[in-house]
């Protein structure tokens, strides 16, 4: 017996850490009910300042005070120590109520506050009579609400829908001090989304705008989450309430402006670097061909949103950065940019061009100005996107225009490096001098760059740089295979070689006509693609051998644009290496293409406070008890199902054996031939009597003619 108790009690403990295991969901719901029911819902329901009074809810004004001067009455008559918190919970109903502005707001959408004073006001009066205390307890708004901004009614609010710009629109009230402290931030915020958004404000005094634009209790009521001011922005194009978005963060210039900026305008973020993460986490990483704009703030506010809308405007000629202005720092940023103080601007172009530097703050047209002569780099970059425009391309365009029969592009290739750069350094220079010869007067000592000076003023020659690891193809054509190996593609080795060369394009007029001609006949689409593939220039490329020096460079230029434009060489073409296309657009730009841009500590948030309101739902702690109630019989009837299969199939091991019974499969193979044996096994029952199966007793055999019998 000893043994069988010993035993037992391991196997009950497993069985009920499996019971309470298997009961783990209704138990939890169980008690997120009770909770749910004895703890949040009385405290979301705390009472109201009409039974702080003793009165209906909705009372009108003249039935407060009543109720006040009987309660103040009472407590004056009293010969006891009367309690002062009490006393001034009275006394913030009576004022809050008998104010129609503040009664109104708490009425319709709940809002109360200034509710802290009681608490303050409770440890200041401590121990005094109610002849000490002083009132009012609350006071009115010390300043006044500016209304710069338009106001909307009801009747204006149905043009609102749809427009093509969207609003920011601002909930207030005339009664509320909140409201009046945010009247200057709220102008700041109008000044900076003026040219994006369309700016107006809601008083609460318009009822049914109001309730319409505010959040919704669980049940109905109408509130505002983060009290007021609240604002609510409407995209453009929305067309019904769906669409509105509700800020819901702290209400300071920055954020706002952040917020409207990323979830309604989509528009970039800027980010801010430090002096040690500049290089390699923003110079280091953006393209080569963007100029580079960097502001530097003494604030640390986020990017305007003109900034950010410039930044989007112009991702593909510009990448764009913060930095935080520090006085120990401003050494390292006059040596580095030539920055004096904060705030600025720095436009940094091709390598060992003087950055363009603009010192105070800027507003939307000053800005658009500076970037749109800051946008280029002084040496542009030769890619697919920019051949044409270049007239670097063999298809026959030119900067000069359709008329030009020769013109020139003079191209610095290599892989990314410093050797790169110092090559592009001395292009900058070279195209430098040649348009300050272009800007003077012809004389005598300059009479050998006249070809270079000429060409280049009328747009014949063309400057530009490319990159030999990314057009390895490109570059490969134009300088061969035996002199582009430190040049052209991937590196291999220690040593890179930039290198010089000139293409001159040749136009012939009757090839590009008859070409013309052709296009115009019916061909297939496969001898269209040809010609369309094919070069209408003919080319010839020569390459500087020289030093990296201006004046050889410049004088060389001069040689063989002289001797182009002066040779009759013969016209011929060929099937240029297309230039690999560009990478595609940042994530941000697809995106915002796409589907709203959100910020996700905004949209973490959002969904957060819109839990929150089911705290106040009476009907979650029902449902929980619901829920629980249902789970618990569900895992009863399973468990109570699975503890009856096994016993309906246990053998009976007390009936004696019978002979006749089938033994058990002695092995796996007849275990696994014995479904199949049940299959083939018929009943030893009779099938019943069909029709055919029974004679009629009236039957006999009817004899033929032709009978043997006859």
């Amino acid at each position: 017996m000893s043994r069988v108790s010993a035993n037992s009690s391991p196997s009950r403990l497993v069985s009920m850490a499996s019971i309470v295991r298997a009961y783990t969901l209704p138990i939890l719901l169980f008690a997120g009910a009770m909770f749910y029911q004895l703890f949040l819902i009385p405290n979301a329901f705390p009472p109201s300042h009409y039974d702080v009074l003793q009165i209906e809810s909705y009372s009108s004004v003249e039935k407060v005070k009543e109720a006040y001067d009987k309660l103040e009455s009472k407590w004056n008559s009293a010969v006891e120590v009367f309690d002062i918190h009490e006393f001034l919970k009275i006394r913030y109903a009576y004022e809050l109520l008998t104010n129609p502005l503040w009664k109104r707001d708490y009425d319709i959408f709940g809002i109360d506050e200034q509710l802290h004073i009681v608490e303050s006001a409770s440890k200041r009066y401590a121990g005094k009579h109610i002849s000490e205390l002083d009132f009012p307890l609350l006071q009115a708004p010390s300043g006044s609400i500016d209304h710069s901004s338009k106001v909307i009614t009801a009747s204006d609010f149905q043009y609102i829908f749809p427009d093509a710009k969207p609003w920011l629109i601002q909930l207030y009230s005339s009664g509320s001090e909140r409201c009046a402290q945010f009247s200057k931030s709220w102008n700041k915020i109008a000044s900076l989304l003026d040219v994006f958004a369309n700016i107006g404000m809601v008083e609460l005094g318009e009822k049914e705008l109001a309730i319409y634009l505010a959040d919704r209790r669980s049940t109905g009521k109408p509130f505002f989450r983060n009290g007021i001011p609240s604002l609510v922005a409407i995209p453009a194009g929305c067309r019904s309430s769906k669409c509105i978005i509700r800020f819901d963060g702290e209400l300071t210039v920055d954020t706002v402006t952040n917020w409207f900026a990323t979830t309604v305008l989509a528009l970039p973020q800027i980010n801010y670097y430090s002096r040690e993460s500049l290089v390699p986490n923003f110079l280091g990483k953006t393209s080569l061909h963007k100029v580079k704009v960097i502001f530097f703030s003494n604030s640390g506010e986020r990017a305007a949103p003109f900034i950010r809308q410039a930044a989007k405007d112009y991702w593909a000629s510009a990448s764009f950065a913060f930095i935080l202005w520090r006085e120990e720092e401003s050494s390292y940023w006059w040596g580095a940019f030539g920055v004096e103080s904060a705030p600025a601007i720095v436009f940094l172009k091709d390598p060992g061009v003087k950055p363009v530097v603009h010192h105070g703050s800027v507003n939307n047209s000053f800005f658009l100005n500076l970037m749109e002569n800051n946008k280029q780099q002084e040496l542009p970059q030769l890619r697919s996107v920019t051949s044409m425009e270049l007239g670097c391309d063999p298809h026959g365009y030119s900067r000069a225009g359709y008329d030009t029969v020769t013109w020139y592009c003079a191209i610095a290739v290599g892989r990314p490096s410093l050797e790169l750069n110092k090559m592009r350094e001395t292009m900058c220079r070279v195209q430098e001098t040649l348009s300050k010869h272009s800007q003077v007067d012809a004389s005598s000592e300059n009479q050998s760059l006249a070809p270079a000076v000429d060409a280049f003023k009328r747009r014949r020659l063309t400057f530009a740089w490319l990159d030999g690891e990314k057009q390895k193809d490109y570059c490969q054509f134009y300088l061969g295979q035996a002199t582009s190996e430190h040049t052209c593609g991937q590196r291999r080795g220690v040593t890179d070689i930039p290198r010089l060369f000139v293409i001159r394009y040749l136009r012939n007029s009757s090839a590009v006509d008859l070409r013309t001609e052709e296009k115009t006949k019916w061909k297939s689409l496969l001898v269209q693609d040809l010609i369309n593939d094919s070069d209408q220039t003919g080319q010839f490329v020569a390459g500087y051998k020289g030093e990296d020096d201006v004046s050889q460079i410049t004088h060389w230029l001069a040689n063989i644009i002289s001797d182009g434009d002066s040779r009759d060489l013969p016209f011929f073409t060929l099937r240029t290496p297309k230039l690999v296309p560009d990478d595609t657009e940042p994530i941000w730009s697809m995106s915002a293409q796409n589907i709203p841009l959100q910020n996700l500590k905004q949209s973490v948030l959002g969904g957060l406070s819109g839990l929150s309101a089911y705290r106040e739902d009476p009907r979650v702690g029902p449902f929980l008890l619901l829920g629980a109630l249902i789970s618990l019989g569900t895992i009863w009837l399973r468990r109570s199902q699975q503890v009856q299969s096994p016993e309906l199939n246990q053998p009976s091991f007390n009936q004696p054996s019978d002979s006749n019974q089938p033994s058990q499969p002695s092995s796996m193979d007849e275990r696994k031939q014995k479904p199949s044996d049940r299959v083939r096994r018929r009943p030893n029952k009779k099938p019943p009597p069909s029709m055919t199966d029974l004679e009629p007793s009236d039957a006999y055999q009817m004899p033929l003619s032709d009978s043997e019998s006859e």
